[in-house]
């Protein structure tokens, strides 16, 4: 799949997020990037870079002072690394359901859930 078909379902799939959290994410920049780097690895707890699929980086929600925003703050991103996405799913609707819930799981994080909540609460 090329990569402007990809970034679409990105857009997609976050639109299609409840508004009751869209309306809540702020300050937030989704990108798409072949594989991850050393950077993007040095904080996960994965084997290899092949088998991340996304992250999140920022200060999640629950983490937030009253002082957060007072002075200019760089967006929280969240990746999403299409190789690996793609290498993990057999065709184009198995990507599109991969990217909503690696972009889900991601936002979760972005909302201060840790990878034991959100398996908790069935992602």
């Amino acid at each position: 799949m090329d990569k402007e078909k990809f970034e679409m379902l990105v857009e997609k799939a976050f639109e299609e997020l409840p508004q009751e959290f869209k309306s809540r994410i702020e300050n937030v920049h989704v990108v798409v990037e072949d594989l991850p780097d050393d950077v993007d690895l040095s904080g996960a707890r994965v084997k290899n870079k092949y088998s991340l699929l996304g992250l999140y980086a920022g200060i999640p929600l629950k983490k937030r002072g009253a002082d957060y925003g007072v002075y200019p703050v760089i967006p929280d991103r969240i990746k999403l690394f299409k190789e690996n996405i793609e290498r993990i799913s057999s065709n184009d609707d198995e990507v599109e359901l991969k990217i909503r819930e690696v972009l889900v799981h991601e936002v979760a994080h972005y909302f201060g859930m840790t990878d034991q909540e959100i398996r908790k609460a069935g992602y």
